[in-house]
């Protein structure tokens, strides 16, 4: 962040660049705290954001879908953009993929049986697979069905036993077809169905030519490549009249090379922390399947949008990193322990006469 301060400078009487970069640094702020807050009592304080962050995901995916279907008048309150929900969001792919964490969450419980609350679960969880849907996110839908499926496989991987393996393929089973089933329940509607046409495609026009969403990230990257200190925060649009669009070139174009080079790091390290923290057996195995495969599918959106500002993605960040410390120092509990059943054995095994 301080290497977006420093790019600032030269623009520090600009409002939206300055507002910008203290957001910034708020959100950096926001993960050290997430860190510590769950690098402590971690499963209590996992599990109680969890079922937090979830009630208020799918009390927005209520309120998006009556939106959407203008149910008690509720759409001229939050109305639609260009056909496409956005609940309490201003933006639908940010709804679309706030929602994905919770999704993620509830099917874990479900898969594992963990949950006391089978019905209730099912349903909130099928509001945001249709909320999600109603976003027509493309990014939205490929990070719940990445997320869902790295969850699920590891899960699986790393199963306890056949039973709760054969569980997790049954449940699974069963968690695709009610999306199936529920998506197929929209299709029937012929606006619901050209819509999703429309959207269900790789790359829309203003995706590709040389000014589009594509072509101005091309154009960029020889640009920046002269520029250390960068275009400065928020002003890649005054040089192609869009933004990035893609939050990699966009911390370049932001931060600088600095900042660029410090995001990648951050991630890259976050995705070395997170597959390991899914794979390797500890009591906080289950969580890092929920929070890492989400945070991954994000960083992976962020080739195609701006994440860079959303406040889940640093929630996630922080929980990834806390669950981490709190493993290290579950290995370190482990290890004293082991030290010192070894070293009442040795005293017990020891003779009377050799013992110091």
């Amino acid at each position: 962040d301080i290497a977006g301060f420093a790019a600032l400078m030269p623009y520090w009487d600009e409002g939206n660049p300055r507002t910008f970069q203290f957001q910034s640094l708020y959100l950096f702020v926001t993960v050290v705290f997430f860190t510590l807050f769950f690098a402590e009592r971690t499963i209590e304080r996992t599990e109680l954001c969890l079922k937090a962050y979830t009630f208020g995901a799918v009390l927005s995916a209520m309120l998006g879908i009556m939106s959407y279907f203008d149910i008690g008048g509720i759409g001229t309150l939050w109305s639609r953009d260009q056909g496409r929900t956005a609940g309490t969001f201003d933006d639908p792919n940010l709804f679309g993929s706030y929602l994905t964490l919770s999704a993620v969450y509830l099917l874990q419980i479900l898969l594992l049986g963990t949950t006391k609350r089978v019905v209730l679960t099912t349903v909130s969880y099928l509001l945001l697979i249709v909320a999600i849907f109603l976003s027509y996110s493309r990014g939205s839908w490929g990070a719940l069905i990445g997320a869902s499926l790295i969850m699920g496989l590891t899960g699986y991987l790393t199963a306890g036993s056949r039973g709760t393996r054969r569980r997790i393929a049954l449940m699974s089973a069963i968690a695709v077809g009610i999306g199936v089933v529920a998506v197929f329940a929209l299709l029937a509607r012929p606006e619901t169905r050209s819509f999703f046409l429309e959207r269900a495609t790789i790359a829309k026009d203003y995706d590709e030519g040389v000014t589009g969403r594509f072509g101005n990230q091309i154009r960029s990257i020889p640009m920046l490549l002269d520029r250390p200190e960068g275009f400065g925060p928020l002003r890649f649009r005054d040089f192609f009249h869009l933004e990035p669009h893609n939050s990699y070139i966009g911390a370049f174009a932001n931060d600088g090379w600095i900042g660029g080079f410090s995001w990648i790091i951050i991630v890259v390290s976050s995705w070395f922390v997170g597959f390991r923290l899914m794979l390797v057996r500890s009591p906080y195995q289950r969580l890092a399947q929920i929070f890492f495969p989400t945070l991954l599918a994000w960083l992976l959106q962020g080739f195609q949008i701006d994440i860079d500002h959303w406040r889940q993605l640093f929630l996630c960040f922080g929980a990834v990193w806390g669950i981490e410390a709190a493993r290290l120092r579950w290995i370190e509990q482990q290890r004293h322990e082991e030290h010192i059943t070894t070293m009442q054995i040795k005293d017990e095994t020891c003779p009377a006469g050799h013992m110091h």
